[in-house]
């Protein structure tokens, strides 16, 4: 047998496993639909996406797997399976801060995949406030950068909100210089929103020195305006760069080499445990000696870890700040209930703002 026939061999066993993996996604599909029919019928019109279902499902796949793709890489292929039937059920509608091509929409296809109904809005503001009044299902905010630190605005839209975190999502940003030109020396100004331009400002000074920098509302809007102006260069992500068709110049422009932003999922509904869960708080305390630390108290002596803790002024009074607080599980486990059970007694209040999945997908 020749090297050609083995070729054309594999080629054909391919063809036939592409055969009834389609298949069976079909018949997965077919099986959404009932579960969409049983739901409707029973009266049930609000918890067809389901997060920690989805996190249970997502672990077990990464769990199982055996290779040779990566435990990533085939989680990545489920979500967006898992997607589709999901739109079969019923179509997701999310809010990000657009327009189309923004990292906060890259955000929302990791976390929901591609099959959303997509609702691009102006501000973070009317993220929160189209899951408010229903208008969309969930919403994707930005809450903390790597590089940059957290999202001032985004922490205090979560003290007004009667929203419940239900998700979050990791992504890594890779900075492109997007443009028609094809020479740096042809490049007089750079378009991008204020953090990127300030992610990528050792680059820029070495590269770039003369261009003047312009921050626009998004990092797709400065590809946008990029795109119409000779001389004109944007910083962005690949998404942007392909729904704008604009040449990406020079790729991974960013500073720091794990740059990553963490965004939050808000939504209407709590969450049950997923198994490997994170729970935020809003907490206010005195302004005396060992307040903090009586607070912190009762997660220690139950070795609950703690991942982040900031500080916001509360706007209630000079010196007043709230504090926002992420702990290991969930707020039905036993020894974080009776952690937060303590906490109200030592605080002026206590407010959670959600028990969710961590973040499953890289």
């Amino acid at each position: 047998m020749t090297e050609q026939d083995k070729l054309l061999g594999i080629r054909n066993q391919i063809d036939a496993i592409d055969l009834q993996i389609q298949d069976l996604i079909n018949q997965r599909a077919e099986c959404a639909r009932q579960v969409a029919e049983i739901k409707i019928k029973s009266g049930e019109t609000e918890h067809f996406y389901r997060p920690e279902r989805e996190a249970q499902v997502l672990m077990e796949i990464k769990k199982r797997n055996k290779g040779p793709l990566s435990n990533d890489a085939m989680a990545h292929l489920f979500r967006e399976i898992m997607s589709a039937c999901l739109a079969l059920e019923r179509p997701i509608k999310v809010s990000f801060l657009g327009p189309a091509g923004t990292y906060n929409h890259a955000a929302a296809s990791k976390h929901f995949g591609a099959s959303i109904e997509q609702n691009p809005v102006d501000n973070i503001e009317d993220i929160f406030r189209t899951v408010e009044t229903g208008e969309a299902h969930f919403g994707v905010a930005p809450i903390e950068n790597s590089t940059e630190g957290v999202i001032a605005h985004t922490l205090d839209l979560l003290i007004n909100s009667s929203l419940l975190i239900c998700g979050e999502v990791d992504l890594r940003i890779h900075h492109n210089l997007i443009t028609n030109e094809t020479d740096l020396k042809s490049i007089s100004k750079v378009y991008s929103h204020q953090q990127s331009l300030a992610q990528c400002r050792r680059w820029l000074d070495a590269n770039l020195p003369d261009a003047e920098h312009y921050a626009v509302r998004s990092n797709a809007e400065a590809v946008r305006m990029a795109k119409q102006e000779k001389g004109a260069a944007a910083i962005a992500g690949v998404m942007a760069a392909e729904i704008y068709q604009l040449p990406v110049l020079h790729a991974d422009i960013e500073d720091e080499p794990d740059n990553t932003t963490r965004f939050i999922i808000v939504g209407r509904n709590r969450v049950p445990a997923s198994g490997n869960d994170r729970t935020s708080l809003l907490v206010t305390t005195g302004n005396k000696p060992g307040a903090l630390h009586q607070l912190l108290k009762p997660l220690a002596e139950r070795g609950i870890g703690m991942s982040k803790i900031e500080s916001r002024p509360s706007r209630k009074g000079v010196w007043e700040y709230v504090f926002f607080i992420d702990i290991e599980g969930h707020q039905d486990d036993e020894k974080v209930a009776q952690a937060l059970q303590e906490i109200a007694h030592e605080t002026a209040m206590i407010r959670i703002l959600g028990s969710y999945p961590k973040a499953i997908l890289k």
